[in-house]
């Protein structure tokens, strides 16, 4: 039994002292009913100040009027400096650049761009497309990011989750994935000009990991086929893996063995980036062993474009006229930047699978939920480069989907596909010493060029040197770390993690992370279904006895109910008066006002009282209107007992 009032668990609101609402929380004692039971909230009047400097009320005014102050504060919100530098980053760090700023952009936008070229060509085979929509979908981007974008590492681009979701809505379709691009740009901008950035906030950790685990084993799966020299098709893991074992006994030794030692090479090289020789601290470094820690990071961050030209040229050594080459490869690339044109929006019978004709409504009936999903994990792959390399920086999820939106608009209308931040590539991007987003012009030139002079010499690229630069790169992004993290901290999350990554691997992929955020969804339901309730019995200072019930958040529809069962089992087995502790509900809803009157006439007909501490204004206000003659709200605990001694309650504990 606790003798102290309420005074000890929840904070007293004497805010009101000082608010513009008239409460007077000092009231003398034959005053106090009136207080509590709705005179201390009137009704508020809205006053607004017009142009000659007179404060008017706000009923007074023309609907006329109030659509000119209306738009007078959207201009206002809309046209000013703050939104426009919020808008266009560039604004923002573009007067303050330097040379050495554009010097380690340079170095960082070529870093980007010899390790976008090579991941372009084999991102282009996981979407199903010829390697050159792969370079279509590199470059336009960056120059839109440059002004748009927010974080200095991200590097727009294909990405190998995008390119298998692409895959998986196109079909290898290259007319759908154009069309699918633009319309995830349409999306993307959209929802970033309205603010729904915060929409990825309902993808968790332990659901992004699964989804992104789950991806890598796909990804990675599918590029089996061509270490192996055959043809394995499916949307799904299961269907990749049935496939391979399938037509097994037709792989090709020469790019087995091909495939294997590149994915060897790509993994030493990798490591050889992270190397260093001489002590620890740099200052002590000699210049000799500067230069070689130099060139093993050189080396290492550009080890794919290196393995890419040494295969190519392999390739080309060993081609003969009679034999051909001795595995599988690209193949040719059409020269030149692709043509500007608009996005496809219709397929004749000789462009489908089916042989029907499709017209545009078709065709988005065809990428279905993809128009979903896309956007949202492009969103999840720039914001985790973001946070990655933010330090503690806050990130705006809004301005990137604009960011985003807009290079994937204009990309359509270059014959790319869908593309966002890479991980990989902002890895790179950072450890060069990006300094500004200006670094995406440099990666996004190196692709022109290589469109315009390098595509010849593409030809001979194995498809399993493509493969093997894909499979080290993903087997990284497995995420097994993190499941010992969440086993420790809350089991519980285990589950949307462990359904989604089941869930993707089963089914497609939009599926699967769609059915990921509705258990998470569930999970967050039940927590607001599910209210904490304190139960304390407490003594007034003359010794009366009654119950504290204080709900832990915000009571709305889903607990509402819950909280008055709970609420009228306790309080009728004590049968003391019983204060509802309000200072932790800060929003509430009709719903709530409806059953909380409910609840109000429970004790009235059972003749026991029910008061309610602390509760905001506004709530009180939608509670009014429900039970306004016999909702009791009291803000200080002397006004306690003047409530019980004007209702002639004067039961002592029998412990007082």
């Amino acid at each position: 039994m606790k003798f102290n009032p309420a005074m000890n668990h929840v904070y007293l609101n004497d805010a009101f002292k000082s608010s513009t609402i008239s409460i007077n929380l000092n009231l003398p004692e034959q005053n106090a009913s009136a207080c509590s039971l709705g005179g201390a909230f009137p009704e508020s009047k809205e006053l607004v100040l017009t142009k000659d400097g007179r404060k008017v009320p706000g009923a007074d005014r023309s609907i006329l009027d109030r659509s000119r102050s209306c738009f007078a504060n959207c201009r206002r919100k809309l046209f000013n400096k703050r939104t426009l530098h919020k808008r266009l980053p560039i604004l923002r760090w573009l007067p303050m650049y330097t040379s050495e700023d554009a010097i380690c952009d340079l170095v960082a936008g070529i870093s980007v761009g010899l390790t976008v070229i090579p991941q372009a060509l084999a991102y282009a085979g996981i979407a199903g497309l010829p390697v050159a929509y792969g370079l279509y979908s590199s470059f336009a981007g960056c120059f839109v990011y440059i002004f748009l974008g927010s974080c200095k590492d991200v590097p727009l681009g294909p990405s190998a989750i995008i390119a298998l979701l692409t895959f998986q809505v196109a079909q290898g379709s290259w007319q759908i994935s154009v069309l699918l691009c633009l319309m995830c740009g349409v999306l993307e901008l959209a929802m970033g000009l309205l603010g729904l950035g915060f929409l990825i906030d309902f993808v968790s950790g332990p659901v992004a990991s699964g989804f992104t685990s789950a991806v890598s084993l796909i990804i990675l799966s599918s590029q089996i086929q061509n270490v192996l020299g055959i043809k394995a098709n499916g949307n799904t893991f299961v269907e990749l893996w049935k496939q391979v074992f399938l037509n097994i006994q037709d792989s090709r030794p020469t790019d087995t063995l091909l495939g294997i030692t590149c994915i060897v090479v790509l993994l030493m090289l990798r490591m050889l980036s992270s190397y260093r020789i001489g002590p620890e601290l740099d200052e002590q470094h000699s210049r000799c062993q500067r230069v070689a820690n130099k060139l093993f990071w050189i080396v290492g961050t550009a080890r794919n474009a290196i393995l890419v030209i040494v295969c190519c040229i392999m390739g080309y050594l060993l081609h003969s006229e009679q034999h051909g080459t001795p595995f599988c490869i690209v193949g040719e690339i059409p020269p030149g930047l692709p043509s500007v044109q608009w996005p496809p929006t219709s397929l004749s019978a000789n462009e489908t699978t089916d042989g029907e004709p499709q017209d545009f409504f078709d065709m988005v009936h065809s990428i279905g939920s993809g128009l979903i999903v896309i956007p949202l994990i492009s969103l999840m792959e720039s914001i985790a480069i973001a946070k990655a390399f933010a330090f503690g920086q806050p990130t705006d999820a809004s301005q990137e989907l604009i960011a985003i939106g807009t290079a994937n608009i204009l990309n359509s209308f270059m014959q790319g596909f869908p593309g966002t931040g890479a991980l990989s590539r902002g890895a790179v991007n950072n450890a060069s010493g990006v300094r500004t987003p200006l670094s995406n012009v440099y990666s996004g030139t190196l692709v022109i060029v290589a469109l315009l002079f390098l595509t010849p010499y593409f030809y001979f690229i194995p498809k399993a040197t493509l493969a093997a630069i894909i499979i080290s790169a993903v087997v990284f992004m497995i995420e097994i770390k993190v499941l010992k993290p969440i086993w420790r901290a809350k089991k519980t999350d285990l589950v949307p993690g462990v359904g989604t990554f089941v869930a993707c691997l089963v089914m497609p992929l939009e599926c699967g992370i769609l059915i990921g955020i509705g258990v998470n969804v569930i999970f967050i339901l039940y927590n607001v279904a599910r209210p904490k309730l304190s139960f304390e019995l407490l003594l007034t200072e003359s010794g009366i006895e009654y119950l504290m019930i204080t709900p832990d958040r915000c009571l709305i529809f889903p607990s509402v109910e819950y909280v008055r069962n709970w609420v009228n089992k306790h309080s009728m087995r004590q049968n003391v008066p019983v204060v509802v502790d309000a200072s932790h509900v800060y929003s509430a809803d009709f719903t709530t006002a409806t059953v909380v009157g409910s609840l109000i006439n429970d004790f009235h007909q059972r003749q026991q009282l029910l008061f309610f501490y602390n509760l905001k204004p506004t709530i009180y206000e939608l509670f009014k209107q429900a039970s306004a003659a016999q909702l009791v709200v009291y803000y200080q605990e002397h006004q306690l007992e003047n409530l019980l001694r004007e209702r002639h309650y004067s039961q002592k504990s029998e412990f007082a």
